[in-house]
């Protein structure tokens, strides 16, 4: 069970992530001042550069060594397990991941720049 709220708990991750860039560029074209948020957009850089480094560095991302600990040799998938890992985890060479994280990192940088956060000061909304 515990494992099973891991999982979900990643997925939410990543999916924070990568749904992020696209809400930000659709925030700022229809004004949403939210999308600007200093500690909103620090959090969602600060995600994806640590996932880059973890990959550029070879380490394992600890939600999935703590879940991969907590199943043990669990032969028997449940259903969170299937479909969130069906959705989440793909085969494919590890250089593979790494370029990824990296141009999505960049990507991320980019969006900072070309729609740069504003930092809210006490009072402001």
């Amino acid at each position: 069970m515990l494992a099973d709220i891991i999982v979900i708990i990643h997925l939410l991750i990543v999916a924070f992530i990568v749904g992020s860039v696209p809400v930000v560029y659709l925030g700022a074209a229809l004004r949403w001042a939210w999308v600007r948020f200093w500690t909103w957009r620090v959090v969602h850089l600060s995600a994806i550069l640590f996932i880059a480094a973890e990959s550029l560095l070879g380490i394992a991302c600890p939600l999935t060594v703590w879940e991969d600990a907590l199943r043990g040799a669990q032969q028997r998938a449940g259903f969170v397990e299937r479909w969130v890992h069906h959705v989440m985890f793909y085969q494919a060479p590890t250089w593979v991941f790494t370029a990824a994280y990296l141009a999505f990192a960049a990507l991320v940088l980019v969006t900072w720049i070309a729609i740069p956060p504003v930092r809210q000061g006490p009072g402001s909304v």
